[in-house]
């Protein structure tokens, strides 16, 4: 009887130690269930809107701009070697002076040269003189007396010849004796030599004599004309003037010096109007024709300076196989200086009727390809692969894969994944600041 006291005595204290053991486990399992419960409640919280910034592609024309390195030169440039050496007697102008095509802008020590052109300049009316009295008076004397001289023989010869023959006549009929026949045919054989020589001079002076002694006459005049316009000629070479319109910008000399031969005395530029000189590569070259519209960028000028192609060289240059372009710049205000290094932007490839997106919108992949995050009528963002085309500043085209019905997002899209929550806002939004728009929790 005791041993079955004893029995139930451990199977009651044994049941009371399980059930404390279940609640416990219970317990145990109660709290664990509860917080899994709070953990899955936590997951299932909405994510965050991210503010982003969009707007539908634009449409409109776009142009391919060609961009280079150039330096400015002048539209002219004389840079003036004196032809003879002599020192510098007077300078006329100063640096920086504005001038005009033959001013006279300095003279050579030239007493000596104008002593010379004086002395030939006597020689040259001596031979006008000398050439008028041939011309005038001594050739047309000397062609009248031929003539005089050939009238007179010939007038000899008649009258010899009518004497022969009427003393024939009275020789026939017993007149006179032979002799006076004799007498009138000798003297007929003189008369007709005289007049074959007088018409031999006649004809030497028409023909060859009138012509020589006019041709004389002209050589000694051309002859002394030469001499005195050369010495006229070193004269003028002693005055420096002036071969075009421009601003004196260099002169490196003063009065009584000697410029050194092969020198430059002067430099003039017409810098009214500057060419900016690039080279670029053929390819780029073909897209490009006279007259299109380019841009400069001047250091220490803000805006850009409007210029247009006014040279296309026709050849390539050997030794870096580029074609050299000019630009023209107006420059009339000077405020543009001749060697400023600029960079240039051409007009190059035009498209009408482009679709056209921000270029902060652009998505590049590492394997090259471009994209764009859409929103979609779920306030969702997607990507969405395109093609690009031209790419003008901060506008680039899209040749595939948008319309413009689409809201691209053009800002806050990196980073951003496929199927993100987003609104639309201004950039200076909170929400848009750094660090916002990431999807995680605050503290």
């Amino acid at each position: 009887m005791n041993k079955l006291i004893r029995i139930d005595h451990r199977f009651r204290t044994r049941s009371r130690q399980c059930m404390m053991l279940d609640a416990r486990a219970f317990s145990a399992a109660l709290l664990l269930a509860l917080v899994f419960a709070a953990g899955c409640k936590k997951e299932e919280t909405p994510a965050p809107e991210i503010t982003v910034q969009a707007e539908h592609p634009e449409q409109g024309t776009i142009s391919d701009h060609i961009t280079a390195d150039a330096i400015l030169a002048p539209l002219a440039q004389a840079a003036i070697v004196p032809k003879i050496s002599a020192p510098v007697k007077k300078f006329y102008v100063q640096r920086g002076a504005k001038v005009k095509e033959g001013q006279l802008l300095a003279v050579l020590e030239n007493g000596d040269l104008i002593g010379a052109a004086q002395d030939n300049k006597g020689s040259y009316e001596a031979a006008q003189a000398a050439y008028a009295t041939a011309t005038r008076a001594q050739v047309p004397e000397d062609a009248q007396k031929a003539e005089l001289d050939y009238a007179q023989a010939k007038a000899n010869l008649d009258l010899n010849n009518s004497i022969v023959n009427s003393r024939k006549q009275l020789f026939a009929e017993g007149a006179i004796p032979g002799r006076d026949l004799d007498t009138a045919q000798a003297a007929l054989v003189q008369a007709q030599a005289a007049y074959d020589a007088a018409a031999k001079h006649l004809e030497s002076m028409k023909n060859v004599s009138h012509e020589a002694a006019l041709k004389s006459a002209e050589g000694q005049l051309t002859s002394a004309e030469g001499k005195y316009k050369g010495a006229e000629a070193q004269v003028n070479f002693t005055e420096i003037r002036s071969p075009i319109n421009g601003t004196i910008t260099d002169r490196p000399l003063y009065a009584g010096e000697t410029p050194a031969a092969g020198a430059p005395l002067i430099t003039v530029m017409d810098t009214s109007s500057l060419l900016a000189k690039a080279h670029i590569a053929q390819s780029l070259a073909q897209q490009m024709k006279i007259g299109d519209s380019a841009t400069l960028m001047v250091p220490g000028i803000k805006d850009p300076v409007d210029a247009n192609v006014t040279l296309i060289s026709p050849a390539l240059d050997p030794g870096s196989t580029t074609l050299e372009i000019w630009l023209k710049v107006d420059n009339k205000k000077a405020t543009l200086k001749v060697g400023t290094p600029v960079k240039v932007s051409i007009t190059g490839h035009t498209v009408e009727n482009a679709l056209k997106v921000p270029a902060s919108s652009i998505l590049t992949a590492q394997d090259g390809t471009k994209s764009v995050m859409v929103v979609g009528t779920d306030s969702t963002a997607h990507k969405r692969s395109v093609e690009l085309g031209i790419q003008d500043g901060d506008d680039v085209q899209i040749t595939k894969g948008l319309t413009t019905a689409d809201t691209v997002i053009t800002g806050g899209a990196y980073g951003l994944d496929d199927g993100s929550k987003v609104k639309v806002g201004k950039a200076d939004d909170d929400d848009a600041k750094p660090g916002a728009g990431t999807g995680g929790d605050k503290d």
